[in-house]
């Protein structure tokens, strides 16, 4: 499938994108509707394992497929992937899987999406005398390479950030960012929901990275991504243990745990086999357009939306250009009431986002994806006030 091909029929766009006929969808940077192919394929898992085992109707081999797939997008080996839920579930597995000595600390922005918070303050649990330093950005969701240099020092053991901030849409620089950090021994996660799937989101340079598929990689819910550099891989010990990561010959318990030798130690059970299907399916699609050409129209979309938005009078509550920029574009009108303004686009089936900051401003946020229309925006923003 080419981008330019979808966005010149109609009929075409409609049908590998049902949202479309009877609404205007920009909220990809919230939970994301499902594109054809991947609902058709979740269908077919459904309808075979309505007639036997669950797992013996998935054709063999799919799950190491999904992991090439995620490889390759990622820039890693599958053997460096594990396919273990939402993001949360990824991040929490670094926070409870490594060992932080007392008088050490760990960085991230307090100002980021909560699940890419709490899982590093909730290490003070169980090592109440490790530091969980916030990063201070100059300006909402803006964390930049001298920000994090700022933050950290020699006893800095892990940096937890997000490669895009959901509510103001800066772009993490991970390459810089991740260079600077190895350089000084310190583990890089990344929390590459807001990116993935969007824009280039590469791990050469990170240690850890978890994203869930129902966002930009227009994926189901909780059939995330989880990647373990094979270097740290004994480093982070599974804290979630069971018949699926630890040797059992015959289903019998053995005494000693003997764990596999890649990223499949962090899968301790089943698989979400649904919801891999889809993840599989999703990633195909990728894969067939090309993450370049996403990124590209992904970007001008957004770049057309700041210039109407600005010339309408709105102010933007993230980046206006350069390299900052992602497929978030946020809000705000001095004197309007923003609630009203999304409770009427809704009204008109458009799906935006309302975001609160810290302080309880209201942002209106976009994030368009690469199946959208300029058409589309150009009659979204005729709406606005």
């Amino acid at each position: 499938m080419k981008i330019e091909d979808l966005l010149r029929d109609e009929a075409l766009r409609r049908h590998e994108f049902p949202v479309t006929a009877d609404r205007i969808f920009l909220a990809h940077a919230g939970v994301s509707p499902l594109p054809r192919c991947v609902a058709e394929a979740m269908q077919e898992y459904l309808s075979a394992a309505a007639r036997g085992d669950q797992e013996a109707c998935f054709p063999r081999g799919r799950a190491l497929e999904t992991r090439k797939l995620a490889a390759e997008l990622l820039g890693c080996t599958a053997q460096e992937i594990a396919l273990v839920g939402p993001t949360a579930l990824g991040l929490s597995l670094v926070a409870g899987g490594l060992d932080f000595p007392a008088g050490s600390n760990v960085v991230c922005y307090g100002d980021d999406y909560p699940a890419n918070v709490y899982p590093w303050r909730a290490i003070r649990w169980r090592c109440p005398q490790v530091e969980v330093r916030s990063i201070a950005a100059r300006r909402l969701g803006e964390v930049t390479l001298e920000s994090v240099a700022a933050a950290v020092d020699k006893r800095t053991r892990l940096v937890a950030l997000a490669s895009a901030h959901f509510q103001t849409g800066w772009r993490l620089d991970i390459a810089a960012i991740g260079k600077f950090l190895r350089e000084r021994g310190i583990l890089f996660c990344v929390d590459g929901i807001q990116t993935l799937g969007a824009m280039r989101t590469t791990v050469e340079h990170a240690d850890f990275l978890s994203a869930d598929a129902h966002k930009w990689l227009l994926g189901p819910n909780a059939a995330g991504l989880f990647f373990a550099r094979h270097e740290q891989q004994e480093r982070l010990r599974p804290v979630l243990v069971g018949a699926g990561n630890v040797a059992c010959p015959d289903y019998v318990a053995q005494d000693d745990l003997v764990l596999p030798s890649n990223a499949g130690r962090y899968e301790c059970g089943s698989h979400n086999i649904v919801g891999m299907a889809g993840l599989r399916a999703c990633l195909m699609m990728i894969h067939d357009i090309g993450i370049e050409a996403i990124e590209r129209q992904v970007l001008s979309l957004a770049r057309w939306l700041v210039e109407k938005l600005q010339a309408k009078g709105y102010e933007i509550a993230g980046p206006v250009d350069g390299e900052g920029m992602s497929g978030i574009v946020s809000c705000q009108k001095p004197g309007a009431d923003m609630a009203a303004i999304h409770a009427a686009l809704a009204a008109k089936n458009i799906v935006a986002s309302l975001r609160a900051t810290r302080d309880g401003t209201k942002l209106l946020r976009f994030s368009p994806h690469f199946y959208n229309t300029e058409a589309e925006l150009e009659r979204v923003v005729a709406l606005l006030p």
